[in-house]
């Protein structure tokens, strides 16, 4: 069956796809360390390094296929990929809960990683079906189940982990296998065979639009700086757990109410301090003070002694969360109008990258230095934020006196 009008509930599983994958990230997260601690019979501090690297398999596979899966949805069209992937997604979570050995959890991770990446075919279903006056509000249902997931998967997660360490990964299954049903009975084809392109590697690459912004030397420099951010910003979900496991004794639930209000915290900004500050002081000093002000927040947890320190330093992502958005619409300003769709790209890659290189990184500075220095994984990624500051100030200097840039800061 072919639609270019899908109802709504066309749009709802498709936004429920996207929830799921990332509810189903976060809900795991509280509860990998005592899952890894009785899969080891190691210490908390040990076992770190072990979710690390769990972390960089899930990253570097869905970076791998995130656009592997794009491209068979130009082939095969939208529905079969996204139902596929979400069939997988619910299989692997069933395999994950019932895995007797670390190597099982590892290939587990390998597999989710792989069925992840089914954002990519859900958007490009999102812009196949979606006109020209309705494309941004479609666009943004998506964007909002990314932000609600990262809220509720830790909140579950915590909570579900009170029954076990697999009790997260078996609701994890439900809510993919349920999706999958509702898919099947509501989700139409959006690709008529017409339109679709034979399958090519080279357009497969995950790299490839990252390269191309070589032609665009500020953006070049500020992703490098967006690189350093990023990087540093793994250390929450990739040591946090560990980190607060081993300092305070938290359990599954305190765990997964901080990192559901972490979120929270970055959804609020977004909503609200966006909006209000942008406007007045500019894109570039809204992104460099948020620099400055989660830089700090770094050092704030590893110098924290009590666990309600943890809580207080995570206001300083009301300031943080601007980051992003901000450097994103920055970047935007100073490149052509052909080449937006190339820049996010480049900043999608950048991120996964990021999710490859920062897990096993933190994680390895804090089993490494976990019984001396607790907070030094916070205190590297302090010390990425400020050569981030210092790549930043650098590379938008002369965008200081644009009139782009002053008008935006007007």
């Amino acid at each position: 069956m072919l639609s270019r009008t899908p109802g709504k509930h066309a749009l709802i599983f498709v936004a429920l796809t996207v929830l799921i994958d990332i509810i189903g990230f976060g809900l795991v997260i509280p509860v990998f360390p005592s899952l890894l601690v009785e899969l080891t019979g190691r210490g908390v501090s040990e076992v770190a390094v072990y979710g690390g690297w769990l972390a960089f398999v899930y990253a570097a596979m869905q970076f791998a296929c995130a656009p592997v899966l794009g491209n068979l949805s130009d082939r095969f069209g939208r529905r079969p990929v996204l139902l596929l992937a979400v069939a997988a997604l619910g299989v692997d979570y069933v395999f994950m809960a019932m895995a007797p050995t670390l190597g099982w959890l590892f290939l587990g991770r390998l597999l989710a990683g792989i069925a992840g990446a089914s954002f990519t075919p859900a958007y490009a279903f999102v812009a196949d079906v979606s006109p020209p006056e309705k494309r941004a509000q479609n666009f943004g249902l998506i964007s909002a189940a990314f932000g609600v997931g990262f809220i509720l998967g830790p909140a579950l997660g915590g909570l579900l982990g009170g029954l076990g360490p697999r009790a997260p990964f078996l609701a994890a299954a439900g809510l993919s296998l349920l999706n999958l049903v509702y898919g099947l009975i509501v989700l139409p084809e959006s690709l008529p065979p017409e339109r679709r392109r034979r399958f090519e590697w080279r357009r497969a690459n995950p790299l490839g639009t990252l390269a191309q912004m070589r032609r665009h030397p500020v953006v070049l420099r500020l992703l490098a700086a967006l690189g350093l951010w990023m990087v540093a910003h793994q250390v929450m979900p990739s040591t946090w757990t560990f980190f607060t496991k081993h300092r305070f004794g938290w359990s599954e639930a305190t765990i997964g109410l901080s990192l559901a209000l972490a979120g929270l915290v970055m959804a609020t900004s977004q909503a609200t301090l966006l909006r209000l500050l942008v406007p007045r002081i500019g894109e570039r000093r809204a992104a460099l003070l948020g620099i400055v002000v989660a830089g700090t927040g770094y050092v704030g947890y590893g110098l924290a002694n009590q666990g309600w320190m943890m809580f207080a330093w995570l206001s300083t992502w009301f300031f943080g969360a601007m980051v992003m958005p901000s450097t994103n619409a920055l970047m935007s300003r100073t490149i052509p109008a052909d080449a937006q769709g190339e820049l996010q790209g480049a900043v999608a890659s950048l991120f996964s990258l990021s999710s490859i290189i920062g897990p096993p990184l933190m994680t390895h500075i804090f089993s490494r230095f976990a019984t001396t220095v607790p907070g030094a994984a916070f205190f590297t990624a302090g010390i990425l934020a400020a050569a981030c500051f210092v790549t930043y100030w650098a590379a938008t200097r002369a965008l200081r006196t644009s009139p782009v840039v002053q008008e935006a800061g007007a």
